[in-house]
């Protein structure tokens, strides 16, 4: 996955400091699809949306804090997240590691700082999905259709990163006929992306 398909949520209730996170993000090749500051607001996102890491911090408005904001996250749907805060006291050490979170950056930080932790998140989310089995029964549980044994084989190989190119070359056939398969894949999974498919995958196990 390149960076600029990388989607990056952040949130974050000081404006000034979420909108400068943001063209951190965009400035090293990410893509910022989106900021909120208040605790109900990012649950109800990412509800309905799955970026591909989140960036959030645990001092935020709202009935809840970062952390529990995550918990909550983690209960609907696994996605790699990485805590910015200006916390670093035992209590919320503790309170924060018990989520594992990919990351934990203290303010005020660097681009290169938010680059490497970036990066390691991606990098060992990307690497913990390799190593699902998929379940051909409960994959077709959690679809409307059941997937046809083409299908499931190139559903695995897209949790294992592969792009239209390297799915062409491994299935032997034309990155159109690849664009067909993923289109009727992602139509039986009702997602609209690899991103949510492998995220629904997940949810299946």
């Amino acid at each position: 996955m390149s960076n600029t398909n990388v989607n990056i949520f952040v949130i974050e209730d000081e404006i000034i400091i979420a909108q400068d996170i943001a063209k951190k993000v965009e400035k090293l090749g990410y893509h910022a699809m989106g900021i909120s500051g208040n605790s109900e607001k990012a649950v109800e996102f990412l509800s309905f949306n799955t970026p591909d890491l989140i960036l959030c911090d645990i001092r935020i408005k709202g009935s809840m804090d970062g952390i529990e904001v995550m918990e909550i996250i983690q209960k609907k749907k696994r996605m790699p997240f990485i805590f910015l805060t200006s916390l670093s006291d035992r209590y919320t050490l503790d309170k924060a590691k018990i989520l594992m979170p990919y990351g934990y950056i203290l303010k005020p930080f660097s681009e290169n700082d938010l680059l490497s932790s970036i990066e390691m998140a991606l990098y060992r989310f990307e690497n913990e999905i390799k190593h699902f089995d998929l379940d051909h029964e409960k994959i077709n549980g959690i679809a409307v259709e059941p997937l046809s044994p083409k299908e499931f084989e190139m559903l695995g190989a897209l949790t294992k990163g592969l792009n239209n190119k390297q799915l062409s070359e491994q299935f032997f056939v034309s990155i159109n006929t690849i664009k067909f398969h993923l289109k009727n894949l992602f139509q039986k999974l009702e997602v609209n992306s690899r991103t949510e498919a492998i995220h629904k995958v997940i949810e299946a196990k």
